[in-house]
């Protein structure tokens, strides 16, 4: 009869392995979008030597990447793909999918849902549109909090805490609005439900964004309507806006709000 340590001490040494693995990986996630192996190993506590090792097997199955410019570690394609797929788990997910399909049928632009990630607004699904404005609307894209509609609808409707780092790296920027202003605009946001912008994230590029809410008014996600000129005029107070606004609010009753 065979040992019955032999055989579960390799089953141990996989689990740990797995397991050391996995929090590497979420260290990664924790320190998006790039992090030295210095402070990774320190990160999560474990010699630098230790690290580099499962380092080299997540990159070879392409859960992490090496930028080779700075020689810093970051989540690699598998990663995004394993979280894009929990991702469309979600509720918000679901519901929105088909809604932006009919509207994108509806005003030939192209619409897509964005949630709050671990490094800001977040592109997790996309209808493109025939005439498609694709440099801005690919998932997995990081949109700016303050320079993009989408991004504004998150810093208007989400906790300050879960904003506040963010936006004030944004607003050291030369481009950044005043206090005032940024405050002017998500008193108007907040009351109209709908951000209209016109070339700000790329000149000749509009875009229409709302929030979807979920259960205790919780901003669940974005949806945004983005064209180009002159086709696409992102008028606020229009019939494209409208059309998004009810398609926003059939999203947050289906989510519970």
């Amino acid at each position: 009869m065979a040992d019955s340590n032999t055989d579960t001490a390799p089953r141990r040494q996989k689990v740990q392995a797995a397991e050391v693995g996995t929090d590497i990986l979420t260290a990664l996630a924790e320190l998006a979008p790039a992090t030295s192996l210095s402070r990774l190993a320190e990160h999560v506590g474990m010699p630098a030597s230790k690290v580099h090792r499962y380092l080299q097997a997540l990159m070879a199955s392409g859960y992490a990447e090496q930028d080779p410019l700075t020689n810093h570690y970051g989540l690699g394609r598998a990663a995004l793909f394993v979280g894009l797929a929990a991702l469309g788990r979600l509720d918000v997910v679901k519901l929105a999918t088909p809604h932006l399909a009919q509207l994108r049928d509806e005003l030939n632009e192209t619409c897509f849902l964005a949630v709050w990630g671990n490094r800001g607004p977040t592109v997790v699904h996309v209808e493109q549109a025939v005439r498609a404005v694709t440099l801005v609307t690919q998932v997995g894209s990081v949109l700016p909090l303050l320079g993009s509609s989408t991004g504004l609808v998150f810093n208007a409707f989400l906790p300050n805490a879960e904003t506040a780092l963010l936006r004030e790296q944004e607003m050291s920027q030369p481009s950044a609005p005043s206090s005032s202003e940024m405050t002017s605009a998500m008193e108007r946001l907040q009351r109209t439900h709908v951000q209209a912008v016109h070339g700000l994230l790329m000149a000749g590029v509009n875009a229409l964004s709302a929030p979807l809410f979920g259960a205790q008014q919780r901003l669940a996600g974005v949806i945004t309507i983005v064209g180009a000129e002159p086709g696409f005029t992102a008028t606020p107070d229009g019939s494209q806006a409208q059309r998004l606004l009810e398609i926003a609010r059939n999203i947050s009753a289906r989510l519970g709000a």
